[in-house]
């Protein structure tokens, strides 16, 4: 088994994330980053060999469709419900006030 974690290792580490933990907060993360040390241990003892490394676990493919070019609309289709335009450009209300 790895090396435990005890309470000046938690503190050290609270204080490097500029964390303020409460005596009962360091002693439940003890337990809790002891317990997840133990189970890395389990997971080392795996025989993993011949197994591919992935990222996944199944393989995952490109679901984007074919980026293709489709007639778009001409100015004056898009300049048609515009409250207000003026050549080729929509015509706003000043919001910034000068």
């Amino acid at each position: 088994m790895a090396d435990t974690l005890c309470r000046d290792d938690i503190i050290h580490v609270a204080r490097l994330a500029r964390l303020a933990l409460t005596d009962a907060e360091i002693d439940r993360m003890e337990r809790h980053l002891n317990n997840l040390l133990k189970q890395i241990d389990t997971l080392q003892e795996l025989d993993t060999e011949g197994v591919e490394p992935t990222a996944h676990s199944f393989p995952v493919y490109n679901v984007f469709r074919d980026d293709l070019s489709n007639p778009s609309l001409t100015p004056d289709q898009v300049l048609a419900n515009a409250p207000e335009s003026a050549n080729g450009l929509f015509i706003v209300p000043r919001i910034v006030e000068g």
